[in-house]
């Protein structure tokens, strides 16, 4: 089995972005605080070694971790 790169929330979390959903409709759509949202999207960069939210999708889509 494949080890994931990202939580099951943080994949989540950009299954929503890459749907071109707000922060806050993320959080609405989860449940859970902005706050929340930024923080998963923030390890996961940090995880990718990634500078913003479009590196992190690129870097997703190449390992096959998202796809569109």
């Amino acid at each position: 089995m494949k080890k994931r790169i990202l939580t099951k929330r943080e994949n989540e979390v950009f299954e929503l972005l890459i749907k071109n959903k707000t922060t806050s409709e993320i959080a609405h759509t989860l449940g859970i605080s902005e706050k929340t949202v930024r923080n998963h999207i923030s390890n996961a960069m940090q995880k990718l070694g990634v500078t913003g939210r479009a590196g992190a999708v690129v870097e997703l889509l190449k390992l096959g971790e998202l796809s569109l």
